[in-house]
């Protein structure tokens, strides 16, 4: 149990170095990959029991007192430190589920394809960054796992290489993560030559308001907005979640969201204590969240390809947490405000990363259902298949529903907390929140009419359902769904308000398990 933060690198580790092993033996690097992500799910559970027991759980790897001299005669300790709370282990969990989701997922789906050692020990890459980034309590950390994380990602964006289409998707991935991370790596230097320490809990002490603090903080605030698709960042987003197989969305997704979680680590560990600047970044926040949802939705009642069309509203529900956690940050030195909404509002878009990530990960997989059956993913070439697919149109409505914000689907519970408080902030906030979740459902519906209503084609007559660990995967994400809707409190109570007082407590100068 000591070592439960080494493990969840060092196990699905082993499993990206393994799986090549296995290569022309399909189903054992299948099983292989089911395998270690489901022993990642397990060691992430496990890891978030001895948080919710002692608040912090810090980890160093190597030795406290070893030091590197340079020839400057400065010394260095050698050693890497992971800080753990409650927002970390939250996105823990997230990544360690949906990587286990996606490799059950692709067992069937990408079996026809060539390279498979190649492409599950690429997911379980993936999740070694996405965990790393989350886990980290270092900014240069952040910056290593950030990049294994985009150079895997982009990887499996152009895995089917075979289509132009996908090439290109994962060439402009590669050079969103390739500038996105050479902002990052710009601003730890200007950090380290301020203050010779790049440990959060350090700098959150140290950081105050000068020139190139802020320059620091532009720097990291567009970057990890880029990453996570917010507007007008926001073009690599349908090509990589288009083209990239389906069984790999759901962990591309939380590598997003890992994103936006370091977005929302640095703005409120390291910068939180400027109150008058944060309060404006705040409602920076606030304006892209609403600008992000507003033109994600608009681009997406316009696509005729279905998975193109899921990728856009991915775009679009990113706004709904920007706004939500912005809301709180513009609160955040306005202790009344705070207690009165401020804390709601960051609740209300944490609890809707985890939402998202389930529900979205769940509408990519019918999509990718969809085109397993038919061969296309043009809506105006499909229609009838809920008579031929019911387990899908099944999960497709699920998530259909939760998307639009339907009760009593997760999708609800966490956007009404979104509509409530920023209301609080400001009126126009929730309309555009709200307006967005109308025509969200107007393009649902568009979809469901055109791919499952009305008589089968005549080319689909001898269509059936997809084999059954699609359909399994699909199902525990449709059932999450529900149980995350019929009982939000468990799952705010025991996940969200921990990680959101985590966030809040670190801004307000509490001691985040000491100083590296």
């Amino acid at each position: 149990m000591s070592n439960l933060p080494a493990l969840m690198i060092a196990v699905p580790l082993f499993g990206a170095f393994t799986t090549p092993l296995l290569k022309k033996r399909y189903q054992l690097a299948s099983l292989w990959a089911i395998i270690i992500t489901g022993v990642s799910v397990i060691l992430s559970l496990l890891l978030a029991q001895e948080v919710m027991d002692k608040g912090i759980v810090m980890y160093v790897f190597g030795a406290d007192n070893a030091n590197l001299v340079l020839p400057s005669g400065y010394k260095v300790p050698i050693r890497i430190m992971f800080e753990i709370d409650a927002m970390g282990v939250f996105m823990a969990i997230s990544a360690t589920l949906m990587s286990f989701i996606g490799a059950l997922y692709s067992y069937s789906h990408v079996k026809m394809e060539t390279g498979l050692e190649k492409y599950y020990a690429l997911l379980q890459l993936l999740e070694v960054g996405i965990l790393g980034m989350v886990l980290t309590g270092d900014l240069f950390n952040l910056f290593v796992f950030l990049e294994i994380a985009g150079i895997a990602g982009s990887a499996l964006v152009g895995f089917r290489n075979y289509r132009g289409e996908a090439s290109e998707a994962g060439i402009k991935y590669l050079i969103v993560s390739s500038v996105a991370s050479l902002m990052v790596l710009f601003s730890i230097g200007l950090l380290y030559g301020q203050y010779g320490n790049l440990n959060m809990a350090y700098l959150s002490r140290q950081i105050g308001f000068n020139t190139v603090d802020m320059i620091a903080l532009g720097l990291l605030f567009t970057s990890f907005a880029m990453k996570c698709g917010a507007v007008p960042m926001h073009y690599w987003v349908p090509d990589a979640y288009t083209e990239v197989p389906a069984g790999i969305n759901p962990p591309l997704l939380v590598a997003t969201y890992a994103s936006l979680y370091a977005l929302f680590r640095v703005s409120f560990s390291l910068f939180a204590t400027i109150t008058w600047n944060m309060a404006r970044v705040g409602w920076a926040m606030s304006i892209i969240g609403v600008l992000t949802m507003f033109i994600g939705v608009t681009m997406a009642l316009v696509q005729h390809d279905v998975k193109r069309l899921m990728s856009y509203h991915a775009i679009s529900q990113t706004g709904y947490m920007l706004l939500g956690v912005g809301v709180g940050l513009t609160v955040l030195h306005d202790p009344q405000a705070l207690a009165s909404y401020g804390r709601d509002a960051m609740a209300g878009g944490v609890f809707h990363i985890i939402n998202h990530i389930i529900y979205k990960s769940l509408l990519l997989m019918t999509a990718g259902a969809l085109f397993y059956v038919t061969g296309t993913r043009d809506l105006n070439k499909m229609g009838g298949l809920a008579r031929k697919m019911p387990y899908t149109t099944i999960a497709f409505i699920v998530g259909a529903a939760a998307i639009s914000g339907l009760p009593p689907f997760n999708g609800f519970a966490s956007k009404f907390l979104i509509y409530e408080t920023s209301y609080r902030l400001n009126p126009l906030l929730a309309v555009f929140a709200m307006v967005t979740s109308v025509l969200t459902l107007a393009s649902f519906v568009k979809v469901f009419a055109s791919a499952f209503l009305g008589p089968p084609l005549e080319k689909f007559e001898g269509a059936k359902e997809v084999p059954k660990p699609m359909i399994v995967a699909m199902l525990i994400l449709a059932a999450l769904c529900i149980l995350f809707g019929l009982f939000p409190n468990v799952v705010l109570d025991k996940l969200v308000y921990p990680a959101v007082d985590a966030l809040i407590k670190f801004a307000q100068y509490q001691t985040w398990g000491g100083l590296a």
